[in-house]
């Protein structure tokens, strides 16, 4: 068994986030729920405990508490956030509501190095987002960092080795984060980083085995770097055992379900069935315009034509599908792991309450980024790996508002035209994402000597890691102005290009 560090969720979004920087530095992690029994956490074997950031205050009547017997485990802890004052307040100390909130930059004044700034300089940029704050050190403690509106931004009790930061090292937003993270596992932890996506490889088809047992799997094919992933693992460990399914909803891109069949047959062998449903989706999805509405309709139908195909295989038990992380957290239910909805997906959100196949999502603790090492791994080859996301519900959100025939096929045409002018200047795979959607609105326009009251598209395209945070890229303008006039011209319908230029926060990088 690998060394593992714990994770302790307490609802912040960026627990996986914790868990992924621990994973960058080759050691295993592994998130459980904060009021997991002290049993389980030893069976982890876990050689340091993080306590996660969260929603919650430690004021509040029913805020989050772990075991207390987590420390007298006699392994490194380390509380990020509500994790410092969470320990902080079990440990004999004190915590105040803050008179200022401190939310966003900061600037972290190092005055003693410890061991989590072993290697650092003086004077770090961190990202904050807390109300609360550590006002009495517990005995042992002594202060490592402050920050403008905090005084104890960092603290270490040494000899028990318990850590606490105040600000969030796990995001990209905190200058040398990785590093504080790297001497607490290092360091504290004694952590040898040795830990690889082979490992994984290895524990997931083990585990896929003995859960699937010698049960049959039906999987939803996309074409994109999940399913095709999920597909060729899952292959991997049962084998025939494993149906593909290729869903065309009609909410696809250009070509989509030849490019699949394609794919499929080049690269993951196994049985595969094309189910030709657009027809279906549109017709329930007619007159929709709320976002969430449109997702869980597409979520629910999309079961019901896998139930109708399970109808013509036999008895299937395992519906599987390529769930990611950011999926499942930006999909948390309100009051349930104390993270706020942000949306839901078809993976995750809409399923019906008696759905009868049981869920095998084998990707669902890792990123983006892993779920590409992880392909490479299975030797999928670069042109799946490296395509940008796409959404489960497709095109169905990104057009925003209602849908028809006529504003997909604006859409997929434009779309077309600014992804292929990205392969030709060599722009796509400097990018985390890049689509076009289809406003709600129409604009004046004209062309030739004629007045035209048509469609406007907006570009979209941002530069990330993990998809948790993200920028709008600074496409030249050359570029910009090429596709714009590309689009305006070959597109009919479409007279008003407009670029997005907001990041992730505040906004999300999909439209709905």
């Amino acid at each position: 068994m690998p060394q593992t560090i714990v994770v302790l969720d307490f609802g912040s979004q960026y627990t996986q986030v914790i868990a992924r920087r621990i994973r960058e530095a080759n050691v295993f992690s592994s998130v459980l729920p904060y009021n997991s029994k002290l049993s389980d956490i030893r069976k982890q074997s876990p050689v340091g405990i993080v306590l996660s950031g969260g929603p919650a205050s430690v004021f509040a009547k029913d805020s989050p508490k772990p075991n207390p017997g987590i420390f007298k485990l006699g392994v490194p802890i380390l509380g990020i956030c509500y994790g410092l004052q969470l320990m902080g307040k079990m440990l004999g100390g004190e915590v105040k509501s803050s008179d200022r909130r401190e939310y966003g930059r900061g600037t972290l004044t190092i005055e003693r190095k410890g061991t989590l700034f072993s290697g650092l300089p003086t004077k770090l940029s961190v990202w904050n987002s807390h109300g609360d704050s550590l006002a009495k050190l517990p005995k042992g403690f002594r202060v490592l960092a402050k920050t403008e509106n905090s005084s104890y931004a960092a603290i270490e009790d040494s000899k028990r080795k318990f850590f606490g930061l105040q600000f969030h090292p796990e995001v990209e937003h905190s200058e040398k984060g990785n590093i504080v993270i790297k001497n607490f596992l290092t360091k504290a932890c004694g952590c040898k980083g040795d830990w690889d996506m082979g490992d994984f490889l290895k524990a997931s088809i083990d585990q896929i085995r003995k859960v699937v047992g010698k049960e049959r799997v039906i999987l939803g094919l996309s074409g994109g770097v999940d399913s095709s992933v999920a597909a060729a693992l899952i292959h991997q460990a049962i084998g025939d055992q494993l149906t593909c399914i290729f869903v065309d909803n009609g909410l696809l891109r250009l070509h989509e379900r030849e490019q699949v069949k394609t794919l499929f047959k080049n690269h993951i062998p196994g049985k595969l069935r094309v189910a030709k449903a657009g027809s279906l989706f549109l017709r329930k999805l007619k007159g929709v315009k709320d976002p969430e509405k449109k997702r869980k309709i597409i979520g629910k139908t999309f079961i019901e034509v896998f139930d109708q195909e399970v109808s013509k295989l036999g008895k299937i038990d395992f519906l599987a599908q390529g769930t990611l992380y950011p999926d499942v957290i930006e999909s948390v239910p309100v009051g349930g792991n104390p993270a706020a909805l942000i949306k839901s997906h078809h993976n995750v959100g809409g399923l019906p309450k008696r759905m009868k196949l049981k869920l095998l999502e084998p990707l669902r603790e890792l990123f983006k980024d892993e779920v590409r090492n992880l392909g490479r791994e299975l030797g999928l080859p670069e042109s799946v790996l490296m395509r940008h996301p796409f959404p489960g519900p497709g095109l169905g959100v990104r057009v925003v508002g209602d849908l028809s025939q006529t504003k997909l096929k604006v859409l997929r045409e434009a779309d077309h035209i600014f992804i292929e002018e990205l392969f030709k200047h060599k722009l796509y795979h400097k990018l985390w994402q890049a689509f076009c959607v289809f406003l709600p609105v129409r604009s004046v326009g004209v062309m030739g000597d004629e007045r035209t009251y048509e469609n406007v598209i907006c570009m979209r395209a941002v530069t990330s890691s993990d998809a948790m945070t993200a920028d709008w890229a600074q496409l030249p303008d050359k570029f910009l102005r090429k596709v714009s006039n590309r689009i305006i011209n070959e597109v009919k319908g479409a007279n008003r290009v407009v670029y997005d230029i907001s990041s992730k926060p505040p906004s999300t990088i999909e439209w709905e």
